[in-house]
């Protein structure tokens, strides 16, 4: 018997990344397989900005097939596949021609070296081609599984090969050898000889340039000596050691700036779809990273506080007063769900809140008084925001609700569509008030109080409304079910609490909103077997109806929302708790080669020997390579 849909075409998917390899430096990146070529799985080429300039690129030699045996990744930016040519190796056991390529992303280029190195005791030749097929596909297109390369033009001089798509252009030059175009392919081809015990090497590049992006590579070398830190406690903790270094590297790499502020640094989100400007993400990769570094903290403030909202518009969510979600070149639609957001979005109800609490901490930090001062009109604004338009029903606590029918429909962190659940299953109706918000909504209110006072402004005002919603929150958010008593995730658009226990109630932590009792509560439940998966703590209890260990934000395991919970541990006094939620995010990087990704499988530390990977993870994620700080914080606190 024949299915009705047996010849039906397979839907799009997104790609899966989990066995990638990807080297960038932000806003260019690069996705291959094993060997370092592109084109077999749906997530390779290189990229620049929103778009995929390059769909495929092979190596290849005329006399010999590359088989490849090793990668090295010396570094965010670089990667190097060792290969044989066994074809022109002599009759022995012992390979003695090997093929290294060499690749390494730069802010607006990627480069490779390829060497043949000759243990015979004769000359070895040998021809080597490399072939790139342009593309420039939409990232978002990319993402929804629905890339269709776009019409291009080719430019060919001595030397090199230009190819462009409106906007869109990308250079290759190959030293010392020859660029061509063969059937929309773009070749390179060089003759070489390998001496006797020696070596030779070709290098070519790809520059890449797109005049409508919105961001551009850092100027600056990062201000840190990550070496030094990661030293710091390697004899202690060497797996720490490791995963500081590499997450350091990594933001490293995802720095970026604005072209009109090049100074001003701040870190995109994560590779690949988040290679921009995002508001939560970049306030708290900023804000966990500050015991490290507080310069990016400072020029992210700005960055935002420029970008501030200005004017009510429900297509891009804007309010006055409001900071910014995401910012791309062009309007992004997600297919299948009916969302399309412009390229200016403000569709979070956590930013205002949360780039207030960062620069609070900043000016704790030692920011000097004069960039702090400069900031206080958008302190001022963000502060209104939140006490007089953050609250859309008047309940007194901070909402959301898109208002536009094309926004997002989840507006905190957990921004999926089926992230707010009740006990059972079902999903909560908005306007939707999160837990979490109200402890940043509490936090930045009185920061903010004791900012403007010791600026010698006057903030009463500001101190009983941050009272006010305390006690609110007190009476309005607490449960009870069978897994004990905890704030809800949320209060729906009836006032009545969302009871699903999620890792919401870690952001709680060090808020002030919590009495000590109730911290100390939150994060026994936290550290139970219902929540920490034993490689950090899941997103959902696992007896709530709607717990699948692969769901998005439904049981699965985020290393920078742990870490949240850790920092607020940290900052409510509890350093034993602190502790025993980094070790299980020290065993994840162990699990994860000490590049943590964006998210993982809630599946316990008792049923698998290393984190089971979520397939469509992003890495490096900033916010998760941040987490590395703060497991570095909780162990130097003793």
């Amino acid at each position: 018997m024949t299915s009705d849909h047996a010849d039906a075409p397979a839907p799009p998917l997104q790609p899966l990344l989990d066995a990638a390899e990807v080297v960038l430096r932000a806003p260019t990146q690069v996705w291959s397989g094993p060997g370092g070529d592109l084109g077999a799985a749906p997530i390779d080429g290189i990229y620049h900005g929103d778009v995929r300039h390059v769909r495929a690129l092979t190596l290849t030699c005329d006399e010999s097939p590359i088989e490849w045996i090793g990668t090295s990744r010396p570094g965010a930016s670089r990667i190097v596949f060792s290969g044989l040519l066994r074809a022109i190796d002599d009759a022995m056991p012992d390979p003695r021609v090997r093929l290294i390529r060499d690749r390494t992303a730069e802010g607006a280029a990627v480069r490779e070296r390829l060497e043949i190195r000759n243990g015979r005791s004769i000359p070895v030749e040998a021809t080597l081609r490399v072939r790139l097929r342009p593309e420039f596909a939409s990232l978002h297109a990319v993402k929804a599984g629905e890339a269709e390369p776009a019409e291009f033009e080719v430019l060919s001089t001595e030397g090199s090969v230009a190819v462009a798509a409106g906007t869109h252009r990308f250079t290759v030059v190959a030293h010392r050898g020859e660029v061509r175009i063969a059937e929309e392919l773009v070749e390179l081809e060089w003759r070489v000889s390998a001496p006797p015990r020696g070596s030779v090497s070709v290098d070519w590049v790809v520059a890449l340039s797109d005049d409508t992006l919105v961001v551009r590579p850092a100027a600056r070398p990062a201000p840190w000596d990550a070496p030094a830190l990661a030293a710091s406690v390697a004899g202690s903790e060497p797996r720490l050691a490791r995963w500081l270094a590499t997450a350091l590297d990594d933001l490293d790499a995802l720095r970026l700036a604005l072209p009109d502020a090049p100074g001003d640094e701040f870190y995109a989100a994560g590779a690949p779809w988040f290679f921009t400007l995002f508001g939560r993400d970049s306030i708290w990769a900023a804000r966990l990273l500050l015991p490290v570094d507080a310069s990016i903290a400072a020029s992210t403030l700005r960055v935002l506080a420029r970008l501030q909202g200005g004017e009510d518009d429900p297509d891009s969510a804007q309010e006055p007063g409001k900071i910014l979600h995401e910012l791309r070149a062009t309007a992004l639609e997600i297919p299948g769900e009916q969302v399309v957001l412009p390229p200016t979005y403000y569709g979070s109800v956590d930013s205002t809140p949360l780039w207030v609490c960062l620069l609070v901490d900043a000016w704790r930090a030692g920011m000097p008084e004069d960039e702090v001062r400069a900031l206080l009109p958008a302190l001022r604004r963000a502060l209104t925001w939140i006490t007089e338009h953050g609250d859309s029903d008047g309940d007194g606590f901070l909402d959301y609700v898109d208002r536009s029918g094309r926004g997002l429909a989840n507006q905190g962190w957990k921004d999926s569509g089926d992230s707010i659940q009740w006990r059972d299953g079902a999903l909560a109706q908005g306007p939707i008030a999160l837990c979490e918000v109200q402890g940043y909504a509490y936090e930045a209110v009185r920061g903010g109080a004791e900012l403007l006072e010791r600026l010698g402004e006057d903030a009463t005002g500001l101190r009983e409304w941050a009272a006010t919603l305390r006690g609110r929150f007190a009476d309005a958010y607490w449960v009870s079910t069978p897994e004990g008593r905890y704030p809800a995730v949320a209060l729906d658009r009836d006032k009545r609490p969302v009871d699903t226990l999620t890792s919401n109630i870690g952001h709680l932590l060090g808020t002030g909103i919590l009495d000590p009792d109730d911290e100390r509560h939150v994060a026994s439940l936290l550290l139970g077997e219902l929540m920490s998966s034993g490689y950090g703590i899941r997103t959902m209890s696992t007896e709530a109806g709607g717990y699948w260990p692969l769901s998005y934000h439904g049981g699965s395991v985020w290393a920078h929302d742990t870490a949240i919970a850790a920092h607020g541990m940290l900052r409510a006094g509890l350093r034993d708790e602190a502790r025993a939620v980094v070790e299980g995010l020290i065993a994840a990087a162990d699990g994860f080669g000490y590049r943590v990704p964006e998210l993982h499988s809630g599946d316990p530390a008792t049923e698998t020997a290393a984190p089971t990977p979520y397939p469509a993870a992003c890495r490096p994620q900033a916010w998760s390579a941040a987490a590395a700080v703060v497991a570095w914080s909780a162990l130097a606190a003793g």
